[in-house]
């Protein structure tokens, strides 16, 4: 380390402008790394919906209809106008009416009347559009220039591209909000008008490398890309307050600002390294997910924790050497109080705490296993953009519809027929389009024009669109696709492929489920090993995780009290996000305690280690509460707004119960920690007072 220290050192302006450049670098390949938008493509191949969508994209060249289009006053000639109008639009593959389940030579008062309102009513078209993945935002602008303002479109299409438009603008405007924020509290917590620029600009060239690096994924998610950057923001900024705070202590003591360097570099590298590593593998635990939107997450946070890491250990210390002047030219007073009296305020909470937390640990787990979840991207609840708008305005004309996609070995009329009369006894259906049905069993297939055809067999597989008059997701949908699989699978096995916006929720549910499970176990075997190679002891690993799941169980509870539905990758995600962020908080207190505790008794070393870390423990706690708020108040998107959300809520609840609960345990414990812990030396006053009377 003294070794690294003095490389450093030595090279110090290399290193900042090398730095730089590669944050310059990463800020250009930021632009340039494909977004993607889709959560069921992170579905693992083996779902049932994926092998649907890739078999149908072999067969057919088309996916499931993902879009509704409406248009208002207009006849039959003129629906049919928009219909050749649409097919025609830039990234659209299929576009379905009245006209290809209905003769329309024939008068509409002479065809079944369910049929023709599902597609025309009162004057109303709707239409039900195919839009080509990753082609949304042209296909969208195509449609909207065809149908105008008062055109309506909805679907999970529309939704991603309303996405695609609006995902970097809420990146922009949430670090535009965050940093003056983060700003606002560095400054109230230092002692310098310059430092907490060093502190940003450490972190905020890590982010901008790791942002750029995402181009060597390939893609992103619009989840990582959104997420990330903010929350590597505000969980590493801790390190560079370590450095930089063992640096000014240092300057005390050592005679030059280089000795005072290299000594802090030492003195804190562990602080860091350990605070690093459990924030490490708590992101690091999203990578097992079976659903790869952990592994989409999980690589870009990990990767973003490594350049912070790498950044305040080599960029910080060469960059605050040539910046020290100016940091000293900038002094002024402390704006905040110190807090070291905080210990006396809150020790008579402890043990009420304690109790208390006990007592909600068992209800609280069993009020987040409980939870209403939902599992789509969705927006936010009273949102006022134009596709919310036009869905209302499309369901409150057509009702709701969600289409499923069903393919079926082509061999076989009769046994089709029999399955479309099925399908369409399921509750819910309101209709069902197959061959058999919209054209006729009675009329051969090499009769017709393939572009008939070609919609409804390949060579080898039949197609049967479903259409059931329900919401995407919950009990009622995915009670319709199980019973769509079922009705299939009895006729045809393990031959017959679902898929749709409704069946890829239902396959990321079963998944997701597994996973939450994955992802805590791999989380907390990894944090309590970082914690026993760092305590030495067999208690203190518990006692910490214990102090923050209690927080975790507390902030997923929340949602089943309110009666509100909570986003299941948002409950998946904060598992492990706040485990791994804020435990560091728990790691802080606990070692100064330890410390305190090998030189007085209990009671006096927990005031003590309260005085010691309550104000660093808020400061970090206050800039990642604060981005989770930023997150939840910026983004339109519910799984971002909902993860920013409990964020903001868990941080509070772990600050609360690291102040409060932890030193409660350690009370309680303190015997069984002593004979736990290797070379413990706690301060025993009995032994004291045996050597003082010899």
């Amino acid at each position: 380390m003294d070794r690294f220290a003095t490389f450093v050192i030595d090279h110090k302006k290399p290193i900042v402008w090398l730095t730089l450049a590669l944050a310059v670098i990463g800020t250009v390949m930021t632009f340039l790394v494909p977004i993607n938008y889709n959560l069921s493509e992170y579905l693992p191949e083996t779902t049932e919906s994926m092998r649907a969508v890739d078999t149908m994209e072999e067969e057919f060249g088309m996916a499931v209809p993902n879009a509704r289009v409406m248009v208002d006053d207009v006849g039959v000639t003129e629906a049919l106008e928009y219909k050749e109008r649409l097919e025609a639009a830039a990234g659209v593959d299929d576009v379905m009416w009245l006209d290809d389940v209905a003769d329309l030579s024939i008068p509409l008062e002479m065809l079944d009347a369910d049929t023709v309102s599902a597609y025309y009513k009162d004057g109303h078209a709707l239409f039900d559009v195919t839009i080509a993945s990753g082609a949304e935002s042209e296909a969208m602008d195509a449609i909207y220039g065809i149908i105008g303002e008062g055109g309506h479109a909805s679907g999970q299409s529309v939704s991603t591209a309303e996405m695609k438009s609006m995902t970097i603008t809420e990146v922009i405007n949430g670090i535009l909000i965050l940093v003056p924020l983060i700003l606002l509290v560095l400054v109230l917590s230092t002692t310098s008008w310059v430092e907490p620029i060093l502190f940003l600009l450490a972190i905020g060239v890590s982010v901008l490398m790791n942002m750029g690096s995402n181009l060597f994924m390939g893609e992103v998610s619009f989840i990582a890309f959104m997420v990330a950057p903010v929350l590597q923001l505000a969980v590493s900024l801790d390190y560079a307050i370590f450095l930089l705070h063992a640096f000014q202590r240092f300057r005390k003591t050592e005679p030059d600002v280089e000795s005072a360097m290299r000594a802090a570099m030492k003195k804190s590298f562990s602080s860091i390294a350990a605070s690093a590593a459990t924030t490490f593998f708590g992101f690091a635990a999203l990578c097992f997910m079976q659903f790869q939107i952990g592994m989409d997450l999980g690589l870009a946070l990990v990767k973003g924790i490594v350049l912070s890491f790498l950044c305040v250990v080599i960029f910080l210390p060469a960059f605050t050497l040539m910046a020290y002047k100016l940091i000293d030219k900038t002094r002024h007073r402390r704006l905040l109080p110190t807090f070291r009296g905080a210990g006396k305020y809150l020790a008579p909470l402890r043990i009420p705490v304690f109790l208390i937390v006990i007592a909600l640990i068992v209800p609280c787990f069993l009020a987040q296993s409980n939870t209403q979840f939902t599992y789509g991207m969705g927006s936010v609840e009273g949102s006022q953009t134009r596709a919310s708008l036009d869905a209302e305005a499309i369901e409150d004309t057509f009702g709701q519809s969600e289409a499923t996609v069903i393919l079926i070995p082509n061999d076989d009329r009769a046994r089709e027929a029999e399955l479309v009369a099925e399908l369409e006894q399921i509750p819910h259906v309101t209709s069902v389009i197959s061959y058999t049905n919209a054209v006729g069993m009675a009329i051969p297939v090499e009769f017709l024009d393939e572009s008939i055809t070609s919609q409804f067999y390949s060579d080898n597989y039949a197609r049967v669109i479903v259409y059931a008059d329900t919401e995407n997701e919950g009990d009622v949908a995915f009670g319709v696709v199980e019973q769509i699989r079922e009705k299939a699978g009895a006729l045809y096995g393990d031959e017959s492929m679902s898929a749709g916006y409704a069946t890829s929720l239902y396959d990321m549910r079963a998944v997701v489920t597994v996973d939450n499970q994955t992802t805590n176990l791999i989380a907390i075997c990894a944090i309590i090993l970082v914690l026993l190679l760092t305590f030495k002891s067999a208690t203190l690993p518990v006692i910490l995780l214990a102090t923050i799941e209690s927080a975790i169980f507390i902030n997923l509870a929340v949602p089943y009290l309110t009666g509100d539905s909570l986003n299941y990758l948002g409950f998946l995600v904060i598992n492990t996000v706040q485990l791994g962020a804020t435990v560091d908080y728990a790691i802080l207190f606990t070692d100064n305690y330890r410390k305190n505790r090998q030189a007085m008794a209990v009671r006096p070393a927990l005031s003590r280690t309260l005085g010691d870390t309550f104000f660093s423990i808020l400061v970090s706690a206050s800039i990642l509460s604060m981005t989770g708020a930023v997150l939840w108040l910026t983004s339109s998107n519910n799984i971002v707004s909902v993860l920013g959300l409990l964020l903001c809520r868990g941080t509070l609840l772990s600050f609360l119960l690291v102040v409060t609960f932890l030193p409660g345990a350690l009370l309680i414990f303190d015997r069984i920690i002593k004979k736990t812990t290797w070379r413990a030396n706690f301060f025993d006053p009995r032994a004291s007072h045996k050597e003082e009377s010899s």
